[in-house]
């Protein structure tokens, strides 16, 4: 391989590793922060679950369609796009004058987040070898949780020392180092699917399904709620046919009905988010409300899982080249089952070290499934469904962390109603925090079943 194939190589990496470090170290940051942002902006319970969910809902509605068009217009295009998008919302954001104004600007940087995730596994893809795609994607998993990692520190820190703000303030010029990588570094463009048609028609219907679905959950148990749910489920019977019919759909049936490995992997993937992405939000309300914590002190708790998760990525990407990758990851689905299944027992009186114990069980657990699956998705489809094949999976990703937080807003919905969480409700909120959590293990358990069902990739 020559000197500049070779150097194209680490470009990418490192743009898609610097990516994958910044939008998750977001994520965390904004849980720990949650508490000071309903405070200054008087949120109920409800108003405060959707800073997270109007970004997440975001993600998942754009991330096949920005990788459809990477496919034919170009990853690194859309990739860089992504980026701008993200950081300048970054900037909006950390100047929210209020509540309204940062869920906007939150819903902005969903868009810029979906268009890098859409596109950066599919470029590691893309220029890696079959033979070294478990080890590269091991090391961007690697990325993004650490991102997670140094969230709940230096978020807890920036939050606890200089207010919230400061978060958003953070990713400017990491981002704009991004840009300039991205800009001026990585060389060449992948669009194997360049010259085939967009469907606008089908991206505005799957839009459409995911927020009725998520904003119906919402609302539960009104009646609302469940007519927003059903119209979703008839959009989606909608958006199935004209799939189906369509020659250059936004999202290939095909790929879910004629290759099992897809499907299934990308079924585990779902109900893997779906259990586990509210942890960190429950856990930072229970450890600064309940266990009077600093924002820096719960930091530091939270933090073990995802410093698991970066430690042990690697490996598992790399075991995922040699193994099987559907017992390498079914085994982090069971591992993972465990320790949610410890947090059912919380209470006011659990001790610190119990929850870092079960914190760094699911961390293992959940470093042995994320690039194991990520490494049987795009290994089970062809070079002109890398977008869509990243976009899907992101998707997957992105929904299950909405299924997860549409959950606790029925939980909260069900025990505390729309109010702010004053000591008053503390009672309640335990009590839903530990039914969510029974929840979350259950849908684990259905998760091992499916990744070990999904067949085997070599």
């Amino acid at each position: 391989m020559d000197a500049d194939h070779r150097s194209n190589r680490t470009s990418a990496l490192i743009v898609t590793t610097l990516g994958s470090f910044l939008i998750p170290f977001m994520g965390s940051s904004i849980n720990i922060a949650l508490p000071a942002i309903g405070k200054e902006f008087g949120m109920n319970a409800i108003l405060l679950s959707w800073v997270t969910t109007s970004y997440l809902l975001t993600v998942a509605i754009f991330l096949v369609p920005s990788g459809r068009i990477g496919d034919i217009y170009g990853r690194k295009r859309v990739f860089l796009y992504g980026f701008i998008i993200y950081t300048f919302s970054s900037f909006l954001s950390a100047t929210s004058p209020s509540a309204f104004s940062l869920i906007l600007f939150r819903t902005l940087q969903g868009i810029g987040a979906s268009m890098t995730f859409s596109t950066g596994v599919a470029i590691l893809t893309s220029v890696f070898p079959g033979g070294e795609r478990g080890k590269v994607l091991g090391i961007n998993v690697a990325a993004v949780y650490s991102g997670l990692s140094c969230g709940p520190i230096l978020g807890g820190f920036l939050i606890h020392h200089f207010g919230w703000r400061t978060i958003f303030l953070f990713n400017l010029p990491f981002g704009l180092l991004v840009v300039f990588f991205t800009f001026w570094k990585l060389r060449g463009e992948w669009a194997e699917a360049r010259g085939e048609r967009f469907d606008l028609a089908g991206s505005i219907l799957y839009g459409f399904v995911l927020g009725t679905m998520i904003y119906g959950f919402s609302l539960l148990p009104g009646i609302w709620g469940a007519f927003l749910i059903l119209l979703s489920v008839a959009g989606t019977w909608a958006f199935i046919k004209l799939e189906i019919r369509l020659r250059n759909p936004v999202f290939d049936m095909n790929l879910l009905r004629k290759n099992r490995v897809f499907a299934l992997s990308n079924l585990a993937a779902l109900i893997n988010y779906s259990a586990t992405f509210a942890v960190s939000f429950l856990l930072s309300l229970y450890l600064q409300l309940i266990k009077g914590l600093s924002p820096q002190d719960a930091g530091m708790i939270m933090v073990s899982q995802p410093i698991v998760q970066a430690a042990f990525s690697p490996l598992a990407g790399r075991l995922s080249d040699r193994i099987e990758p559907r017992i390498v990851a079914s085994t982090g689905m069971a591992l993972t089952a465990i320790g949610l299944s410890l947090f059912i027992f919380l209470d006011g009186e659990t001790a610190t070290s119990f929850i870092v114990a079960s914190l760094v069980l699911i961390g293992f657990g959940f470093a042995l499934f994320s690039s194991p699956n990520t490494n049987a998705v795009m290994g089970s489809v062809e070079r002109r469904f890398y977008g869509v094949a990243s976009g899907i999976l992101g998707t997957m990703r992105a929904t299950g962390m909405m299924f997860s937080m549409g959950m606790v807003m029925l939980l909260f919905s069900l025990y505390i109603g729309r109010v702010q969480i004053t000591p008053s409700h503390y009672v309640l909120f335990v009590k839903s925090v530990r039914v969510g959590f029974t929840i979350f293990a259950g849908l684990r358990l259905v998760g091992i079943f499916a990744s070990l069902s999904r067949g085997r990739v070599r």
